[in-house]
C-alpha cells in the first residue's frame, strides 16, 4: 500500500508544469524551515512528519532533475 501511495505522489508532480514545480519545492523548503525551527524551540507533536516533508521535497527535486536530463 505503501508504494502505491508513492506512486500517486509523483504521479502529482510528473503531471505539474517546470514553473509549478519550481514554486512548490520552494514553498515546502520554507515550510521544512520553519518547521525545523519550531520543532527547535518547542517540540513538535509529530517529528515523523519533518522526514515526510524531506523526502516529499527529494521526490519533488528528483522530478526536476529528470526533466532537466531529458527522460
Amino acid at each position: 500500500m505503501a508504494k502505491a501511495k508513492k506512486a500517486n505522489k509523483v504521479e502529482d508532480y510528473r503531471s505539474l508544469d517546470d514553473q509549478a514545480l519550481v514554486s512548490k519545492i520552494g514553498e515546502e523548503e520554507v515550510r521544512l524551515k520553519k518547521m525545523h525551527f519550531s520543532h527547535a524551540v518547542n517540540p513538535i507533536e509529530n517529528p515523523l512528519t519533518i522526514r515526510q516533508l524531506r523526502r516529499t521535497i527529494a521526490r519533488m527535486k528528483t522530478e526536476q532533475r529528470r526533466r532537466a536530463l531529458g527522460f
